[in-house]
């Protein structure tokens, strides 16, 4: 057992410092720090995230800082993702936005409890993370094949006729509201042209 968990820790190492040597904007700032402290980027990327835990743990802020990694990174790729001439990124990220969406309903009736659920910001910003890492077991595959679709397609022509008879409510308030409109607009041309005629 000690043998496979130091293997994976050895993988995933591996894995980061690959990406790491991959030429992007981050990397070149990480190469910046790394040739003025001395310090490999590995261990500036591993001490990153050991303070940004520490932080979203007990720091002032914690929720603005959770919500905004959970927001920022997804919305960039989203925008990529719809000028990219692929399909596959596109429905990636629309999976993502569902599941940050249902997340967030849950959450806004449910806050009352969560309040109690301790480090909860680090809990949540693991969970966006794992919902949008680029891997097989990405949380947003998963959550929306087993959860969501399945009900989604349960209720699907309840859904689609209900918003249906709200569309014809709305079109038929528009409607009645355009008459009013016009017949105020009819009387107050009236009244002056009535106005008007009495001065003559």
């Amino acid at each position: 057992m000690a043998n496979a968990v130091s293997e994976n820790v050895k993988n995933w190492r591996g894995k980061l410092e690959e990406a790491l040597q991959r030429k992007n904007a981050f990397t070149d700032l990480l190469e910046k720090i790394e040739q003025k402290t001395g310090v490999k980027r590995t261990y500036v990327v591993i001490g990153l995230g050991i303070f940004l835990a520490l932080y979203l743990m007990i720091g002032y802020g914690a929720q603005f800082l959770c919500n905004f990694l959970g927001f920022l990174y997804p919305a960039y790729a989203s925008v990529k993702a719809i000028e990219s001439e692929r399909k596959d990124d596109d429905t990636q990220w629309l999976m993502y936005w569902v599941v940050y969406s249902v997340f967030s309903l849950v959450e806004f009736f449910a806050d009352i409890f969560l309040f109690w659920i301790p480090f909860y910001w680090l809990l949540k910003c693991i969970f966006l993370i794992w919902c949008m890492a680029p891997a097989a077991w990405n949380g947003s595959d998963m959550i929306y094949f087993r959860l969501i679709r399945p009900f989604v397609l349960r209720h699907q022509k309840r859904v689609d006729k209900a918003l249906d008879e709200v569309k014809d409510v709305i079109h038929e308030a528009k409607d009645a509201a355009e008459d009013t409109a016009q017949e105020v607009a009819n009387d107050v041309i009236r009244k002056r042209l009535a106005e008007a005629t009495k001065n003559d």
